[in-house]
């Protein structure tokens, strides 16, 4: 039997409107989307990789829809998938991007979050963020009046789950009725996967040790709002028969307790074992980096049916379109 997750702190609320007014779109959460704009987005993710197929990766798309305009990228963590693909992407639809370590900025030096927003957004035409705290990307999409993208915070990131819904129907079809299970940590990773079954039709089922549930606030909101996902703390049970198989590293950057960790997710790493409770034709994601030999073995990353690179690749065009909804070019 799946059970609901041991209770948790909440989540912070998803910021309303910012300085631009209503007509602002900030990419913040899915959460925050209605279902029309999450499978807009999608659908303009697909149209837009099939149509350059074979290009030159630096090559501008043959309609270049953000020729003059300027994305600004904040980086407060390390990245190299979330750094490259809207550095590329950004180039593939015409504009320009600006890459900027928080730490060489004036954040480094105490300028506030409100601040360098209202000194941005009036320089550029949208800004990226990829931070530490989520509570900073939503000061900043409050301050500015240029859009703001959530390329990762410590609750959600919901640009990997677009790439990785983009990629599951690449490989098996549309998303509608896929069953997705979720083996490790209840991290920001798997957040996004909550916020996207609240928004498109597949049952996620989420297994984690007792103490790494995610939050069951959240939980609760997705499922009152339809969502198919439930919450159990034993893997078998949520792989069968799954259409997708997911994990994450078992410690992300900022947790303190790495030895606790260690000790209680090795149940939940996906091995040819485990694999074989899933459907014959099963997909592996991984948002990567991956510790291999931890949360995945080589046989399971290595195999024909993980689709990782595939997912990688697609953050570029599932961002490009995220770009595009934000200026309201779909």
């Amino acid at each position: 039997m799946l059970e609901a997750a041991p209770p948790l702190q909440a989540a912070t609320e998803v910021a309303g409107e910012g300085a631009g007014g209503p007509s602002m779109r900030h990419f913040i959460d899915l959460s925050a989307l209605s279902k029309a704009d999450v499978r807009a987005i999608l659908d303009e993710a697909h149209r837009r990789k099939q149509a350059r197929a074979g290009w030159p990766k630096a090559l501008p798309d043959a309609d270049a829809p953000l020729h003059g305009h300027a994305l600004a990228m904040i980086f407060q963590k390390n990245s190299t998938r979330t750094r490259v693909s809207f550095d590329i992407g950004i180039r593939q639809l015409g504009g320009a991007p600006i890459i900027m370590n928080a730490s060489e900025t004036q954040l480094g030096r105490g300028e506030t979050v409100e601040d360098t927003a209202r000194v941005l957004s009036r320089m550029v035409d949208l800004v990226m963020i990829r931070a530490n705290n989520h509570q900073d990307v939503l000061d900043f999409a409050a301050a500015s009046t240029a859009p703001v993208i959530n390329g990762l915070t410590d609750l959600s990131h919901p640009c990997q789950i677009l790439a990785d819904i983009m990629t599951i129907e690449e490989w098996r079809g549309p998303i509608e009725g896929k069953t997705i299970a979720w083996l490790g940590d209840g991290n920001n990773v798997c957040m996004s996967f909550v916020h996207a079954a609240e928004k498109l039709p597949f049952t996620l089922r989420i297994a984690t040790p007792p103490h790494y549930a995610p939050r069951r606030q959240e939980i609760e909101a997705a499922q009152k709002a339809g969502a198919q996902v439930r919450v159990t703390n034993d893997p078998h049970a949520a792989i069968a028969g799954a259409d997708v198989v997911v994990t994450d590293t078992w410690v992300s950057m900022g947790d303190t307790d790495k030895d606790q960790r260690m000790k209680a997710f090795p149940p939940y790493a996906v091995d040819e074992v485990i694999m074989q409770r899933a459907a014959p034709d099963a997909i592996f994601l991984h948002c990567l980096p991956a510790h291999r030999g931890e949360e995945v073995m080589d046989a399971v990353m290595d195999a024909p049916n993980s689709a990782v690179w595939d997912e990688a690749e697609n953050r570029i065009h599932a961002q490009k379109a995220v770009m595009l909804w934000c200026l309201g070019k779909i």
